[in-house]
């Protein structure tokens, strides 16, 4: 319970505790956002690390002069896509492994031809969009990796989605995180960045399970 704890804590307040970092530790700082952008997206056991939220807060601090923009924003770069590249692989390697089980409830064949048809189809946009949905940023380039998306389609969206997001989201924070309005209502920005994301991701998923559902029972 109190790693949790430690956990959301930092998440909430990332803030506060990158300012202090930064105070104390200087340049190391671009270590640890390489580090916590790696994780998040090329660990696929690691979805609940700060993605959205940091790049956010970076950008606050990169606009008051803590931190330099472009080297803030080239670390946190090179980090989303070499992530999804890990993760990617990952799946790439254990795919085959995994769904070779006929019959197994959860990996079979007939899953990853469903997958490996969906990527084929919408693989692009998903891997772009997904770079702005929590948790489902974790899990897409691992999926695209068991449905063996070939690996330059792969390469060139996850390339283009890590742009937008990193600069996009960094960029947001570094013109508007320091206006009064954005700088009270931190904490309420980024759970708002955490939770709706979420929510509409765990929404989709449902709708998509009950239209499945329906479409298997309609005769």
């Amino acid at each position: 319970m109190d790693v949790l704890h430690t956990l959301l804590d930092f998440i909430i307040h990332v803030d506060q505790h990158l300012r202090d970092f930064v105070t104390t530790y200087d340049m190391w700082v671009y270590a640890l956002l390489f580090a916590i952008i790696f994780i998040e997206t090329g660990v696929v056991v690691m979805p609940f690390l700060p993605g959205d939220s940091l790049l956010f807060v970076v950008g606050t601090m990169c606009g008051i002069g803590l931190m330099s923009f472009p080297l803030a924003v080239g670390v946190m770069l090179v980090a989303a896509i070499a992530g999804n590249q890990s993760n990617y692989t990952i799946g790439r390697l254990i795919g085959h492994r995994v769904f070779k089980w006929e019959h197994s409830r959860f990996f079979n064949k007939a899953a990853f031809t469903a997958a490996h048809d969906y990527y084929e189809r919408h693989g692009g946009f998903t891997i772009v969009a997904a770079r702005f949905m929590p948790f489902l940023r974790t899990f897409a380039p691992f999926v695209a990796g068991v449905a063996e998306m070939p690996r330059a389609r792969f390469t060139f969206f996850d390339v283009t989605g890590g742009i937008l997001w990193v600069v996009g989201v960094t960029a947001c924070g570094y013109f508007f995180g320091n206006i009064p309005f954005v700088k009270n209502n931190l904490e309420k920005i980024i759970w708002a960045m955490l939770l709706v994301p979420g929510v509409l991701v765990f929404a989709g998923g449902w709708r998509a399970r009950r239209k499945a559902a329906a479409a298997i029972t309609t005769p």
